[in-house]
Parts: C-alpha cells; sequence; structure tokens
C-alpha cells in the first residue's frame, strides 16, 4: 500500500475524490497546503517539506497551485522541483506544471511535435498585436498567458474592439496571446488523459464560441474516434504529462485542433457526464508497478 499526499491550496471535491478512492484501495493520503511548504538549503542539499504528509510520501498529487505573489508561486513550482531532487515521486511534476499552464510553452511544443494549433501570436506592445491581429485575420481569441475555465479570453473581430483590448492590455502591462479564431460548431472536446490511454471524453457545448464549462457550457459523454484518441494522447507525451486534460476543438474546416493540454486537469464534468471513478482510476494508474 502507498503513502499519498495531495498538494492543494485547500479541501475541495478534487481532494475528496482523492482521499476516498485512496481510501477505498487501502491506501494512506494526506492533505498538505503549498503554504505550508519549508525549504531548506544545508550543504549540497535542498530540501523541500515541512509538512510531515510530505516527508514519508510514496506519491505527491500536485493538484492546483495558489494564486499568490510572483515570488510565492515561483517558490511554490521550486519547492516541487526540491521535492523531485530529493527522490519524491510528483505528479505532474514541477517542469510539467511549468510548460502547461503557459499557454505560449504549451504552443511551442504542440507545434514542433507537429500537432494542429491555431496559428498564434505573443508579444508586448499593442502595436505588434494589432500587427498580429491583423495577420491572424483580424479575427483572434485574445487569451491571458496564464489562466483557466475561460476567464479573461476576449474574441476580437473589428478594428475598435482591438484598439480597445489591446490598450487595456498594455495598461495593465499584460501579455499579448492571440490565436488565430476557428470557426466551429459551438463544441469541444475534453478528453482526459492517462498514460498512453483516454480514460474519457466530453463533447462541450455553448452558444457562441466559447465552450467552458465554467462559463455556462454542457457537457455530454463522446467515443472519442481513434484519430482524436491518438491526438490527445499525443499531445499529453509531448508535454511530458502522465496524465492530462487534452481540448480539442473540430474545425468547420475539417481539421481537429488541439487548443490546450491541462497539467492539472479538473474532472468533475467528465465524472458527472460518464460515471467514471476517475479518481480511482488516476491512483490505479499511477501506483501500477509499470507507472512507478
Amino acid at each position: 500500500m502507498a503513502a499519498i499526499s495531495i498538494l492543494a491550496a485547500r479541501p475541495g471535491w478534487h481532494t475528496e475524490q482523492l482521499l476516498r478512492a485512496a481510501a477505498e484501495r487501502g491506501h494512506t493520503a494526506g492533505l498538505a497546503r503549498y503554504e505550508d511548504l519549508v525549504a531548506t538549503v544545508r550543504g549540497r542539499t535542498a530540501l523541500a517539506s515541512g509538512v510531515e504528509a510530505l516527508d514519508r510520501a510514496d506519491l505527491v498529487l500536485a493538484r492546483i497551485i495558489p494564486s499568490g505573489s510572483l515570488e510565492q508561486i515561483i517558490f511554490r513550482v521550486d519547492a516541487l522541483h526540491a521535492l523531485e531532487e530529493q527522490g519524491r515521486r510528483v505528479v505532474n511534476t514541477a517542469r510539467v506544471i511549468e510548460r502547461t499552464v503557459d499557454k505560449f510553452w504549451t504552443s511551442t511544443i504542440l507545434a514542433g511535435a507537429g500537432l494542429p494549433t491555431p496559428e498564434t501570436v505573443v508579444c508586448e506592445s499593442a502595436e505588434a498585436a494589432h500587427e498580429g491581429w491583423r495577420r491572424l485575420g483580424s479575427d483572434v481569441i485574445v487569451k491571458p498567458l496564464f489562466g483557466s475555465m475561460g476567464l479573461g479570453m476576449v474574441r476580437v473581430s473589428d478594428e475598435e474592439m482591438a484598439y480597445r483590448v489591446f490598450r487595456t492590455i498594455e495598461t495593465i502591462r499584460g501579455v499579448f496571446y492571440l490565436q488565430r479564431a476557428v470557426e466551429h460548431d459551438g463544441c469541444d472536446v475534453r478528453a482526459f488523459v492517462l498514460g498512453d490511454r483516454v480514460l474519457g471524453a466530453i463533447e462541450r457545448r455553448a452558444n457562441g464560441w466559447r465552450t467552458n464549462l465554467a462559463r455556462g457550457g454542457t457537457a455530454r459523454a463522446l467515443a472519442l474516434p481513434d484519430a482524436w484518441a491518438d491526438l490527445a494522447v499525443r499531445a499529453a507525451r509531448a508535454l511530458d504529462a502522465a496524465y492530462a486534460g487534452v481540448d480539442l476543438l473540430p474545425g468547420r474546416d475539417g481539421r481537429v485542433y488541439v487548443l490546450e493540454v491541462n497539467g492539472i486537469p479538473g474532472w468533475r464534468g467528465l465524472q458527472e457526464a460518464t460515471g467514471i471513478d476517475v479518481a480511482g482510476a488516476l491512483l490505479d494508474h499511477l501506483l501500477a508497478p509499470a507507472a512507478r
């Protein structure tokens, strides 16, 4: 039996599911807070812990990193690196989290792996953003470089809106992440990837271009075509993710695009739509002898 530490911002539905699944399988599991991490540099070694559950954990499940200052967030990710370097198994790894939380980094890796992803422009000035907007066909989705659940996304398809949105982002010293808008039929797909397989998938549908469940979309279970499942697995593998939520977008042009790879995915919508015990399947996969 394994000792599991769930590193999270706070208790919630996902941590409850993981604790329940661990108890049903005879594992010991406990919660740890990112804010309680303590790192000590002694001699040639940097030790990150301060939490008893982490000191004896066979598996550290890194869930959502809480918001904070830039220094706080960097330290929390650094602590994950230190845990790995002292022999703790962290899933997903700090490196995967760094890659998947950053939309630009994710996009470059997906493109480099030859996966279909919308053309993207990232820059820091409103002038360069305007130039990129025109180059992308004057119809783009502007997203925060870091963000989830559709928060902060804006579709910019006319000159006046482009001016207002880009100047606002410039005022707050933000980064412009522009992605060519892909015409679609109001639905996309979230595939939950475990290792080399898709555990389950849902179609998310909404009126308009934004389909996130957190923004009012609805979900239904979906049996993925083999080619779509292969895309999702390849995307997760390109990011080196042990598990991931992969967003696919079937476009009206007949192509299926990989939009994002989430290295700390939620699965409530998937579980409610499919009935799959995702937490149980996740622990079974991560603790299987072949996965260690």
